[in-house]
């Protein structure tokens, strides 16, 4: 995949460039080699969640019942993947995390560390909806609807940006490689990045679109450059993917719940029961 060593940041860019350059001109020549071809996918996969945000402005001038459904459907299948896939993983890893000794050993919690970061990624992204509610509700209406200050778009922004930011980190830096894993990982990745980007085009309009989906929309890409060079330990890795878990969980029972967002509970277990047969068929 690359080598991952310390460089200056001219170097990094300048490598990262070549890197890009390489896998591209590999995609189209059609001469790779099982690494290179693994880097394009995975390059492919981070543009295609950028686009996503780029993009998704188009599902959203299409209020329809289609669009319900379609979003509950994206969310059913974020959230297989958490319960079937990831979970199911993270408790195979637990012996990455060391067991803590000395004279506090008696609150040794690294049997539940991993599930402990899961829990901290759906509490910090409950606190700051909660935070963004709160907001909106002491705010003056703009067409008829209360939007959060540009304090509280900035702060949840840079939590979305770092959250993109570990998703295109995991295209290449997961405890499972391979073309079928990466696949089944992008596609619900992707399908929580439409739920969401719905959901912050909703609360945030008209700044989400100005400036807030290009900087989340970069955000992968820059992840997935920061996978190519950067190693992180294994107990890292695991610790991400926890958060990673929580914080869709929360994200995506954020958009289904509310009586407002007309969401279709048929369309999100079908997604939910499709995915999660694949997920079982493949793994």
């Amino acid at each position: 995949m690359g080598p991952k060593t310390g460089r200056t940041p001219a170097t990094s860019v300048m490598v990262f460039s070549l890197t890009t350059t390489q896998a591209l001109s590999a995609a189209t020549t059609g001469i790779a080699t099982p690494a290179s071809e693994y880097l394009v996918f995975t390059f492919i996969a981070s543009l295609v969640f950028a686009g996503i945000h780029l993009l998704g402005r188009a599902i959203a001038l299409r209020r329809t019942r289609r669009r319900n459904v379609w979003l509950s459907t994206a969310g059913g299948i974020s959230i297989a993947y958490v319960f079937v896939h990831i979970l199911p993983e993270l408790a195979h890893h637990q012996d990455t995390f060391a067991p803590h000794t000395g004279p506090l050993s008696f609150l040794d919690t690294s049997e539940r560390d991993v599930y402990l970061a899961a829990l901290l990624g759906l509490v910090i992204f409950y606190g700051l909806e909660l935070w963004a509610r709160s907001s909106a509700s002491r705010r003056a209406t703009r067409d008829g609807v209360r939007r959060p200050s540009s304090r509280t778009f900035w702060l949840q922004l840079a939590l979305y940006a770092t959250f993109n930011v570990i998703i295109g980190y995991l295209l290449l830096d997961r405890e499972e490689t391979g073309i079928l894993n990466l696949l089944t990982y992008a596609v619900a990745m992707a399908m929580h990045f439409v739920v969401a980007d719905q959901g912050l085009r909703e609360q945030f309009y008209p700044a989400y679109d100005s400036s807030g989906r290009w900087i989340l929309a970069l955000a992968p890409i820059l992840g997935w450059a920061m996978g190519v060079y950067i190693d992180i330990p294994p107990p890292a890795v695991s610790a991400l993917f926890a958060f990673l878990a929580g914080a869709i969980i929360l994200n995506v029972l954020k958009h289904e719940l509310p009586e407002e967002r007309q969401s279709r509970f048929f369309a999100f277990a079908l997604g939910a029961g499709l995915y999660a047969a694949i997920l079982l068929a493949t793994d």
